[in-house]
């Protein structure tokens, strides 16, 4: 018996060993296909911010004209060409960005979009397939793998919060203001709206810097219209920082004060051409610095004429309005700076809505990602 069971013992030798190897390579390629999977993972979330951004940056180019199909779709193709993948440049083809009129489409191509620009609110955007070698997991998923993203961005609810606006005011005479018509956003001299008062609002301060930096790049905070807020008046005409602060917007930069880095011109800076020109863009000048499409395009607050009283004193925000600027600031104290009043949809860099604030402007969005 002893011996039968010695004979036993020396033939299972070497059983635990090819146990282990067979363990060891499951484990060894569980540990693969884990490295695998998480770099697929890692892929597929930096392709999902690059279609985030690109849905984000076409939106924000849609201004209810063919242009604006054709602005939104550059921006998206700009956005994606930042982008490398796999340490790859990716060619990104301009047919990969979709429009539509409602979130769930359907979705049509630029050419077809521009045929009803007025009613696109929705962009969709999918990046190329991506190609992601497998390193470990082979034999289970080939060689490499096809990854791709798909995001949608598009209008936002209607705004009653409004950011980035000028220190300025329109002035509301009870008289329906109709798009396409030019309003007096600073008055100049002999032309005050009441004594003392040009329009200027000390929003940041009563300084004449606070009025440039104000004009050049929009007011650092958030309103809302009617009683919720209110902002003194700046007294006196201004007319340096007021030339200083809005011609930026049409590449000129008189003094050391201001920079085109934080202060860029707008794309098209020629001068004496209307909204519809503009989006057209014919006529068109092109800047010396790096540009920024939009510059002109500016939120104004909207007094009535009764809050105005003399000298310093406080007003309410009526509403919000979007104006284009029509011609820069000329020298000496100038007279009249006008803007013409917008009727389109434009889509503004910053905003919201409260559901406790006043009444929204159906005419101003902010860009919104939806999925």
């Amino acid at each position: 018996m002893k011996t039968l069971n010695t004979n036993k013992r020396k033939g299972e030798r070497g059983s635990i060993l090819a146990m282990s190897a067979i363990g060891m390579l499951a484990v060894l390629l569980a540990v693969g296909l884990g490295v695998d999977i998480s770099r697929f993972y890692l892929a597929k979330t930096e392709l999902q911010n690059a279609a985030d951004a690109a849905a984000l940056a076409a939106v924000s180019g849609l201004n209810s004209s063919s242009t604006g199909i054709t602005e939104a779709t550059n921006r998206a193709v700009q956005v994606m060409n930042k982008y490398d993948f796999n340490q790859q440049s990716v060619s990104f083809p301009r047919a990969n960005v979709l429009f539509a009129k409602n979130l769930d489409g359907p979705y049509m191509s630029e050419g077809s979009a521009q045929a009803t620009p007025k009613d696109i609110r929705f962009v969709q955007v999918t990046t190329p397939p991506a190609p992601i070698a497998v390193s470990f997991a082979v034999s289970v998923l080939g060689s490499s793998k096809n990854l791709s993203a798909t995001a949608t961005a598009g209008y936002s609810v209607p705004l009653n919060v409004f950011c980035n606006w000028l220190p300025v005011s329109v002035i509301d005479y009870d008289v329906p203001m109709m798009p396409g018509q030019t309003y007096t956003i600073r008055a100049g001299s002999g032309n005050m709206v009441s004594p003392g008062n040009y329009q200027i609002l000390a929003v940041a301060g009563s300084g004449g810097k606070d009025v440039r930096v104000g004009l050049a790049s929009g007011v650092d905070m958030c309103a809302e219209a009617g009683a919720t807020y209110a902002v003194d008046t700046k007294t006196g005409v201004t007319a340096g920082a007021v030339r200083q602060g809005i011609n930026t917007r049409f590449d000129e930069y008189q003094t050391s004060q201001v920079n085109p880095v934080d202060m860029p011109p707008d794309a098209n800076i020629k001068e004496n051409i209307d909204y519809t020109q503009y989006r057209a863009g014919s006529p068109s000048q092109s800047p010396s610095h790096t540009p920024v499409p939009g510059r002109r395009v500016v939120i104004i607050p909207i007094v009535k004429f009764a809050e105005y009283d003399q000298g310093r004193n406080v007003v309410k925000f009526n509403r919000f309005g979007q104006f284009f600027l029509q011609t820069k600031v000329g020298s000496g104290n100038g007279g009249d700076i006008q803007a013409e009043y917008i009727n389109d949809i434009v889509v503004a860099g910053k905003g919201g809505y409260d559901p406790a604030g006043g009444p929204a402007n159906n005419l101003m969005a902010t860009p919104v990602l939806y999925k």
